[in-house]
């Protein structure tokens, strides 16, 4: 099943996608949450009322994809956490020394926008780059959770742009500040459930800056591979549905290009996986402030 949250005929509500339609999945119980970590929190039960919910709308319910607004799916989940240097090639193209042990960072949950949403060049730097990513929506919470149990604990899988502010990356040791710019964490287009997903760690991604493909590589090139990831993290900290991993980058970065390729306001970005559908987000200049009062 594919979820999406879209904006249509000035109302947000919750869908599924299907072929080249969204199905409403409100139509005829407008009391149905729109907010889809309400679904999650109820586990396998939420979704399976979701998929319930699509088996039962009629067909005045389908709605062209054409003609709706894709929204982030989860627009503030619980917390974001991320991996640097865990892909083998890209970790080879920065020249550093293979980590011992996962790279984890966080993004403010307020940086998440949706697939179509812009991405912002701020004043404060130009060292804006582009990372596609295999996100992962945690769909049960849990503790301590063993490696081989860990893809239990999955509700789905969804794209994500880990944009980074590069100079502000490099003067955090946490690299938080180079990583949670507001509109810099576009995901979607939608979760697709874990069912759908025949084997996470197998998947190509590709990133096209304007046209040009800039990352070209597979899931398979992962060094800590995603149940790896969630054992670890659910040793340290309980895990609450709708958490998004967003599990590291392939190699062809725009900092690691010589000379570097970084965005600037005019470009659009195109982050695919297969299976998973894409993001396409433009990127624009960051508009003047309200002023502080």
């Amino acid at each position: 099943m594919r979820i999406a949250r879209f904006t249509h005929a000035g109302r947000t509500g919750l869908g599924a996608v299907v072929d080249d339609a969204v199905v409403d999945l409100q139509a005829g119980t407008p009391s149905r949450s729109p907010d889809l970590l309400v679904h999650l929190d109820a586990g396998d039960l939420g979704l399976d009322r979701l998929r319930q919910a699509l088996a039962d709308a009629p067909a005045s319910a389908r709605i062209p994809l054409e003609q709706v607004r894709l929204e982030a799916p989860i627009p503030r989940p619980p917390v974001v956490y991320a991996l640097a240097l865990n892909y083998a090639a890209h970790q080879d193209e920065t020249g550093q020394e293979r980590p011992e042990f996962l790279k984890v960072f966080t993004k403010s949950p307020s940086c998440i926008v949706g697939p179509v949403d812009a991405i912002e060049v701020p004043r404060a730097s130009s060292m804006v780059d582009y990372e596609g990513e295999l996100g992962v929506v945690i769909g049960r919470r849990c503790r301590h959770v063993p490696a081989d149990r860990a893809l239990e604990v999955v509700a789905g899988y969804l794209i994500v742009n880990d944009v980074s502010v590069r100079d502000w990356q490099r003067r955090s040791p946490t690299m938080i500040l180079g990583k949670s710019w507001d509109t810099h964490g576009p995901t979607g287009p939608w979760l697709t459930t874990a069912d759908e997903v025949a084997d996470p760690q197998d998947l190509a991604i590709r990133t096209t800056v304007s046209g040009e493909v800039l990352q070209d590589g597979t899931t398979a090139d992962m060094l800590w591979s995603i149940a790896e990831q969630i054992e670890t993290l659910s040793t340290v900290t309980t895990l609450e549905p709708g958490t998004i991993i967003s599990t590291g980058t392939p190699a062809g970065v725009g900092a690691a290009r010589t000379p570097p390729r970084f965005l600037v306001p005019g470009d659009d970005v195109v982050v695919e996986i297969e299976g998973l559908g894409r993001l396409a987000n433009p990127v624009v200049a960051e508009p003047e402030p309200v002023p502080f009062r």
